[in-house]
């Protein structure tokens, strides 16, 4: 049982009496050395399995422990999240201890919210009343009664979504229409269980003694309430072991604090404690560098910090890369996403899409990214998050802006606004957008966040448009760019690039990870403003350094949109960590590369074959001309393009756009080359295709059939073509 564990993890699972407390860097196997204490405890008949509750945070969690557990012969004991062992009480014991049945319980507890509010007459939109929902939630975790809500908000200086006493009057109101109705709510199920605990000591022995042995993972995310049953299941014992680390803690607006964690020698002076921090998971370049960002931390947790040490062999240094703007860096990112994913022995480092991902702070930041990836035609898959297009505000906004487009001169917003942007911006004001952001974070920063990025993409639109020549860009025009960039994104489902929130991607890692947006304002994010929540962010830029296995990459924009000011910093975090922003150094062991617009610069404007005017789209460019200039297109030869791709795509077990686009097979239609010198110059071949499929695409350009076999080829095979997908894909 002991096998394979290191010296410090052997001591955690070798420690079976007496308080122990672990502290666990990323990637130290921590999960690996508490489930062997446990197997091992029972395999040496000092534990029995019916008598062990292992608790943690999540289903995945504590399905991941419930499996190693049975994998090591202890599959007897219990492992669950706190609200799972908790119910599983309550419903045990509430006949009882009280009588009848236990209360429904209510698993959205917004409707009853939006009924509070609308009994003491405040109006809140959608979001709005997700972030009360989530101050309730705070509250009742915390043990704040609605008549206290505003003093303790006040004395921790908390960021709240409405007046502090509407809320508190909120809360009141919904504590009050659960009773009349007779439900509960998921914070009620630890509150009732604590109850019961305290005020029925009979029910309090029976829980102890049928579990004499506690196991508490990410003990660094206990709330006050989840701390005051664990101390209630254990009365005066301390068969007790706790599993954290302080330099992860980021869920402190949920009431998770680390305060316990760090508190645990003090409560239990004779505690065993143990340090885990061979890092099996990062190479020794990422570690040295989250060594480095957690070393200028301050604060309690930072006192507390643990120095990793790799047991990997070198990597690659971690890059620091600066852009011009937000589109030059989304597209350096998907350029070296490519290159990852290209085959060994084609000269890449043949990493998988789905040991990829790019992590940012705001979801809202996620469309730039979807939007990069889809054009370079590499599959993806966001996680905690719904897909830019598919969130209800960007939904809701384009109907608002279709309306306005079909209306024309005939809307009444649109009388004051002649320019693009100054049109989006007077029609997303009906829906929430303003000029200054929303204080505070939570659901309303969120919808504030989608809603600007479209303001933003509509500048965007209109300079593109007005650099190559166009007089005025309608809204119609912005319309139709929403619908190509949605079109462009409902590829088939397939194991893609992971994209994800810095939050969603805590408990995860990836072979290669790429930490984007990187900017004074978005890390930390500007409504962190005392010392402990920008300590927080720091830890939260910390878990997404640990993520990532060999390659990492930090990158900045220096401007929002291209052409802008270059106004942006890098952020603070970033000083000292190799060739650190502050300095400006340029390539070397942990430097600074310069991405962005210098490359497309040097390339020159693409102007269309048949009018002569710069092509800005992506899908134009392919075609090398204007979607609307004549176009000289062999539909039968675009035909048995569209065949044969569809054939090759099947037998890759990729999407046909991997293969070429639809606007790729246009301008090959089109130019109809007659040898590989002429295939090579249209836009979406590239060398490495031209070698894979040329002989097929300029055997049926010449109206012969393709007799080249197809190579073997996997799923991360990665094909899709360099300058990118459409909005025909």
């Amino acid at each position: 049982m002991l096998d394979g564990l290191d010296p410090e993890q052997r001591e955690v699972a070798t420690a079976l009496h007496g308080p122990v407390c672990v502290l666990a860097g990323a990637g130290t196997g921590k999960t690996r050395a508490i489930t062997h204490r446990i197997a091992y405890g029972v395999r040496a008949g000092i534990l029995q399995p019916s008598s062990v509750l292992a608790v943690t945070f999540t289903n995945r969690a504590a399905g991941e422990m419930r499996g190693r557990l049975r994998q090591l012969g202890a599959a007897g004991v219990q492992a669950r999240t706190f609200h799972s062992a908790a119910l599983r009480q309550l419903q045990y014991f509430w006949p009882r201890a009280v009588g009848g049945e236990l209360p429904r319980l209510v698993e959205r507890k917004v409707q009853l919210v939006a009924e509070a509010a609308a009994r003491g007459r405040i109006r809140l939109d959608r979001n709005e009343l997700r972030d009360v929902t989530g101050e309730i939630e705070w509250a009742k975790v915390t043990q704040t009664v609605p008549e206290d809500y505003p003093a303790v908000v006040a004395k921790s200086g908390r960021e709240v979504p409405r007046d502090p006493a509407e809320i508190a009057g909120i809360y009141g109101t919904y504590e009050q229409l659960k009773r009349d109705r007779g439900v509960i709510d998921f914070e009620d199920v630890l509150l009732l269980t604590v109850g019961v605990l305290q005020d029925r000591h009979d029910i309090a022995d029976q829980v102890r003694r049928q579990y004499q042995h506690f196991v508490v993972d990410e003990y660094q995310d206990v709330s006050p309430l989840q701390q005051r049953l664990l101390e209630l299941w254990l009365g005066d014992r301390d068969s007790l072991c706790v599993v954290g680390d302080a330099g992860q803690t980021i869920y402190s607006f949920t009431g998770a604090t680390p305060d316990h964690l760090l508190g645990f020698r003090t409560r239990h002076p004779h505690a065993t404690v143990v340090k885990l921090v061979r890092d099996y998971r990062s190479t020794p370049q990422v570690v040295h560098l989250a060594n480095g960002l957690m070393g200028q931390a301050r604060g309690r947790a930072a006192e507390h910090r643990l120095e990793l040490v790799s047991q990997r062999g070198p990597g690659p240094e971690p890059v620091h890369a600066e852009f011009a703007d937000e589109p030059a860096e989304a597209e350096g990112i998907a350029r070296r996403i490519r290159e990852l994913m290209t085959p060994r022995d084609q000269g890449g480092e043949g990493v998988p899409a789905s040991e990829i991902a790019v992590l940012y702070r705001i979801n809202a930041q996620s469309e730039i990214y979807e939007q990069a990836l889809a054009d370079h035609g590499i599959p993806y898959q966001l996680r905690g998050a719904e897909r830019f297009f598919e969130r209800p505000e960007v939904r809701e906004a384009g109907v608002a802006l279709r309306g306005a487009a079909r209306a024309g001169g005939n809307d009444a917003l649109l009388e004051d606004a002649a320019a693009l942007p100054d049109q989006v911006r007077a029609v997303l004001g009906t829906k929430g957008w303003t000029p200054e952001p929303p204080a505070g974070s939570g659901a309303v920063r969120d919808r504030w966040e989608s809603l600007a990025a479209l303001v933003r993409l509509a500048e965007q639109l209109s300079a593109a448009r007005s650099a190559a020549g166009a007089e005025t860009t309608t809204l119609g025009d912005f319309v139709a760019e929403l619908d190509e960039r949605a079109n462009a994104q409902h590829a088939p489902t397939v194991e893609g690039v992971t994209l994800a929130s810095l939050h969603a991607a805590k408990g995860l890692e990836w072979d290669a990870v790429f930490l984007a947006g990187l900017t004074e304002g978005i890390m930390p994010i500007t409504y962190a403003k005392t010392d402990e929540q920008i300590e927080e962010e720091r830890r939260l830029l910390y878990v997404g350094v640990t993520r990532a296995r060999v390659h990492l990459s930090l990158s900045w924009a220096l401007s929002r949109a291209p052409g802008g000011r270059a106004g942006r910093r890098p952020s603070r975090f970033l000083q000292g960590l190799g060739g650190s922003a502050a300095t400006g150094g340029t390539g070397g062991k942990g430097g600074v590369e310069r991405g962005g617009g210098a490359k497309r610069r040097r390339r020159g404007p693409i102007r269309c074959r048949v009018c002569g005017r710069t092509l800005t789209d992506a899908g134009e460019i392919k075609m090398m001309r204007c979607e609307d200039c004549p176009s000289d297109l062999d539909e039968a030869l675009y035909e048995r393009l569209r065949e044969w791709r569809m054939e090759q795509a099947e037998q890759l077990g990729q999407p046909a756009y991997c293969v070429f686009t639809d606007k790729t097979l246009m301008a090959i239609a089109e130019a109809v080359p007659v040898d590989e010198s002429q295939l090579v110059t249209i836009a979406g071949v590239g060398r490495r295709k031209l070698d894979r499929f040329g002989a097929d695409v300029l055997a049926l350009c010449a109206g012969e059939e393709p007799g080249r076999d197809l190579p073997d080829a996997g799923p991360d095979d990665g094909l899709a073509d360099p300058v990118g997908g459409s909005a025909d894909e």
